[in-house]
């Protein structure tokens, strides 16, 4: 197969059957004789076109400001480093437990957006090591209650993701009470 530009109209192409040669027709079909290069006067409109429109200069993107009303759970627009962090504060827990979102809460809990995520994760990290704590004393009296911090482990395992996805897409869900005990504000 040759490669390059294809040949100027009225020239032969230089090798038969080049990539720029239709095939050779079989059959009995042949290809209609062409028309005039005929246009459609810039005037007139198909039907299925819509109307030329200016665009309206009343009509403005609405701006966020004090008389604006947010969605409960939003912060605004949100930078990305500080969705970053507040997802730190959730996923850091599978790795380190509490003292990732202790750490995203006391050093990088500049904006409203990660300080509330961080404050979440941590008490979900106080509310899982005071489950352990009780269960653990639990167990050596009662052989029956291991199922309780293993169940709570799960519920706290599935609302770590819950969070941790709403703080990814910029928002703010908040975790039921049994779940995240409200001690850090």
């Amino acid at each position: 197969m040759a490669y390059g530009p294809p040949p100027s109209p009225g020239q032969p192409p230089q090798q038969p059957g080049g990539p720029w040669q239709q095939p050779q027709q079989q059959g009995n079909w042949q290809q209609p004789p062409q028309q005039g290069n005929w246009q459609q006067p810039p005037s007139q409109q198909q039907s299925w076109q819509q109307p030329p429109q200016a665009p309206d200069a009343s009509w403005q993107q609405p701006q966020q400001g004090r008389n604006t009303a947010q969605m409960p759970g939003s912060f605004g627009p949100v930078s990305h480093d500080d969705t970053t962090w507040a997802l730190m504060a959730y996923l850091g827990q599978f790795v380190v437990g509490a003292i990732a979102p202790a750490v995203v809460y006391l050093g990088k809990a500049r904006s409203p957006f990660v300080r509330k995520h961080a404050a979440q994760g941590l008490n979900m990290g106080i509310a899982a090591i005071g489950v352990w704590l009780v269960g653990a004393l639990l167990m050596m009296a009662i052989d029956a209650i291991v199922w309780v911090p293993l169940a709570f482990t799960a519920v706290s395992l599935f609302y770590l993701v819950y969070a941790a996805r709403a703080a990814n897409r910029g928002e703010f869900r908040k975790v039921p009470t049994p779940v995240a005990w409200p001690i850090i504000k």
